[in-house]
């Protein structure tokens, strides 16, 4: 019979956990159980949060497409339809940077989208 010691692997593991927690406040940067749900709690709100930010951004150009759109006299909903009736294939991202930046290219977006 071999004898088995797990203090190196239980080491590595406490060491990985807790130097993923640096930077934590009081007991959660310091103390292995504190750290760990402190961690796991991190590492889910981090994959939950990398598709909101998707939908956060998605918000924000629309927001500020229908800004724009509304300066310019027309809806949203009637701009994109024109949009995709005159067969631009532009996306929110770049209709939005549009919309902030370059003011006279999107007014002729819109009167591609109104087709006149």
């Amino acid at each position: 019979m071999v004898r088995v010691r797990t203090a190196p692997a239980s080491r590595e593991r406490r060491r990985r956990i807790l130097k993923r927690a640096k930077g934590y406040r009081t007991s959660r940067g310091s103390l292995i159980r504190l750290a760990t749900e402190a961690v796991e709690r991190g590492l889910a709100y981090a994959y939950r949060d990398r598709k909101v930010r998707k939908r956060d951004f998605r918000a924000l150009w629309i927001t500020r497409i229908g800004a724009a759109c509304k300066a310019e006299g027309i809806s949203y909903s009637r701009f994109m339809d024109g949009l995709k009736k005159a067969h631009v294939a532009l996306d929110r991202k770049v209709l939005a940077d549009l919309a902030a930046r370059e003011a006279p290219v999107f007014k002729e977006l819109v009167r591609v989208a109104q087709g006149t």
